[in-house]
């Protein structure tokens, strides 16, 4: 299975809002490294951010473009998040329904068929305006 295959089947399951079809894609010790926030180690850390992020927010990721790189170890995705912020999230604006449309983009790191490593970036000023 390629590089763009294991990311695109981790995308997937992203939208179907499928934890546990995105933590099939992790390796145990996956780094998580989130746009303006601490990295996280694990799946347990992941999982617990995944069902914070549902709480707070109703994601969906469109007009995605996988890349990978030779060798298959390194791939990145750009595309739109397409959202709803549902609960206020601590230290932002207050939730209130708003919806929002944001560019963003991730990169990976993989091995033997697993992600070891997420970094996701956004334009967190460009959201906090959209929601304001």
């Amino acid at each position: 299975m390629s590089a763009t295959d294991v990311i695109k089947r981790y995308f997937d399951a992203f939208n179907a809002n499928d934890t546990e079809a995105m933590l099939a894609c992790l390796d145990a010790d996956v780094a998580h490294h989130v746009n303006e926030g601490q990295v996280r180690i694990g799946k347990v850390r992941f999982a617990e951010f995944c069902a914070h992020m549902s709480h707070c927010y109703d994601e969906t990721l469109t007009e995605m473009v996988l890349f990978e790189a030779e060798g298959g170890t390194r791939a990145a995705a750009e595309y739109l998040v397409n959202g709803v912020y549902l609960n206020s999230d601590a230290g932002l604006p207050e939730a209130r329904g708003q919806g929002y449309r944001l560019p963003a983009g991730s990169f990976f790191s993989l091995k033997d068929g697993r992600i070891t490593r997420i970094v996701t970036y956004y334009n967190l000023a460009d959201w906090i305006r959209q929601v304001s």
